[in-house]
């Protein structure tokens, strides 16, 4: 259910709108079981910035997790100078550029295919620092429901699948590396394991790590934590020369932890009443659309179930820049605030300034202490900075 506690932090004064904002006793709320985690299973976890990269929690997430993992340099970069701890990266190809600025910001890296692998590997030796070469295999396991998010879709472009690997290749790597999961609980992780171990397993004892990338939803309320110890316990006793284990979830050190605030600026009618937000599907919450899903909105229901029902639109030109249909007890009027729930991952990290639509402020908020900050707002420079 819904916390209370966003309508009144919506309400509150001189918060900026729109912006996301993050409670950092829910942070370390799903950090706190993220340690606990590690402690009981005997693993590690990474923070994957292209879910989460609020750099101003870093200092928190470090005092909990292993380091962060990233999807290029850009996102390494900001690992290193930022978090600290290990930094792992992968990307479906590395440029020559790239690879070399790597050199000094990776511990791991992760080749998608042995073509890149023989290309690089090389130049990897020659770095002046040691750094922990894998493989992201494709196990050929599809558990994600939306093709968009899954990994392991037929034809996908993510990851060596059984037939294209190349054992005799194998000199100079450590690890191996799958993400298939999406959201999802352990039962998931367990067929996906089975899979990997079937197709895989042989090559294990060659290896220093493994890593179980993301999509592990462990923070949600009702995963089956127990299961993902035992998975990953059992996993080890399996293989025990195996070093590491590593998972890197992105959404579950974020999940629940945020929203985003918006404010009605008008209501038209048009077979239905609209109100028309400050905010923006295709700018702010870009997945609402590529999914889509339909955010939940503090105090709102769904159409119908409450007296007052409202479409909301967003405030660029595209037709289609529609968040959903809700319900209210009362109705909606410009300057009244929402809070849409579950904003920090993912949505922070994807937004646009498409139409020159003004980014979300960010801030921090602590629930338990009362203690909020506006850490950044943006304008023109920010949409200027993206072009030329």
């Amino acid at each position: 259910m819904p916390n209370p506690d966003w309508l009144s932090l919506a309400a509150r004064p001189g918060l900026p709108s729109p912006s996301f904002v993050v409670d950092e006793a829910r942070l370390e709320r799903n950090l706190q079981l993220l340690t606990e985690i590690q402690r009981r299973a005997g693993c590690k976890i990474l923070l994957a910035l292209k879910g989460f990269a609020m750099f101003a929690t870093f200092p928190r997430c470090r005092r909990h997790l292993a380091g962060a993992c990233a999807s290029g340099v850009i996102e390494a970069r900001l690992a290193r100078e930022e978090f600290g701890g290990e930094v792992h990266a992968f990307a479906p190809a590395f440029t020559a550029t790239d690879l070399e600025e790597l050199l000094g910001l990776a511990d791991h890296l992760v080749f998608n295919s042995f073509t890149q692998w023989k290309k690089w590997r090389a130049t990897v030796h020659r770095a002046p620092r040691p750094i922990s070469c894998g493989l992201r295999v494709n196990p050929e396991h599809s558990e994600v429901a939306v093709p968009l998010y899954d990994p392991c879709a037929p034809g996908s472009r993510l990851g060596i699948t059984r037939a294209a690997f190349e054992p005799a290749e194998l000199a100079g790597i450590e690890g191996l590396h799958f993400h298939c999961l999406c959201e999802q609980d352990s039962d998931a992780l367990e067929h996906t394991l089975a899979a990997f171990e079937a197709k895989f397993g042989e090559f294990l004892p060659r290896l220093k790590w493994v890593n179980f990338g993301g999509g592990h939803h462990i923070t949600r309320p009702g995963y089956d934590v127990e299961r993902l110890v035992r998975l990953i316990r059992g996993f080890r006793d399996r293989h025990p020369h195996l070093e590491t284990v590593y998972l890197e979830p992105g959404e579950a050190v974020a999940l629940n932890t945020g929203v985003l605030v918006a404010t009605v600026l008008d209501i038209v009618h048009n077979a239905l009443d609209i109100a028309i937000l400050d905010t923006s599907a295709e700018c702010h919450m870009p997945d609402v659309l590529a999914m889509p899903y339909r955010p939940e909105i503090a105090g709102a229901g769904q159409p119908g179930e409450k007296p007052h029902t409202y479409r909301l639109g967003g405030l660029t030109c595209l037709a289609g820049d529609v968040i959903g249909d809700y319900s209210f007890a009362q109705p909606l009027r410009p300057g009244d605030k929402l809070a849409f729930l579950d904003m920090a991952h993912y949505s922070m990290v994807k937004t646009t300034t498409f139409n020159g639509i003004r980014l979300p402020a960010i801030c921090l908020w602590n629930s338990a202490s009362g203690e909020f900050r506006v850490l950044r707002t943006f304008g023109y420079a920010d949409y200027k900075a993206r072009l030329s």
